[in-house]
């Protein structure tokens, strides 16, 4: 459900990009902006969006955390852990068995 969220909501940034470059071309070719300038905005405007991205990622993973920590489920450390434990207790059974 998270994942189809955000793929839509990346899906939907592609389509707003798209419009802000053909509206910063449509004042460029007005003459009402410099392409240097347009540019910059544009760059701007996308490093903005990266940012907020990150910080929407941020806080879903945070949010999923603060999730499974309710739930009480094993974290993906938790499992390796385990595994390793599991892997060491092995080799010792099999070494005490020769």
């Amino acid at each position: 459900m998270i994942f189809d969220m955000v793929k839509k909501a990346l899906l939907a940034g592609l389509g707003v990009q798209q419009s802000v470059q053909n509206f910063l071309d449509d004042l460029v070719k007005k003459g009402e902006l410099s392409d240097g300038d347009a540019a910059k905005l544009l760059k701007d405007w996308i490093n903005k969006t990266e940012e907020s991205a990150q910080e929407l990622e941020k806080k879903i993973n945070e949010g999923v955390s603060k999730t499974l920590s309710v739930m009480n489920l094993p974290s993906r450390q938790d499992i390796s852990r385990l595994e390793k434990q599991i892997e060491d207790l092995s080799k010792l059974l099999r070494a005490s068995k020769s």
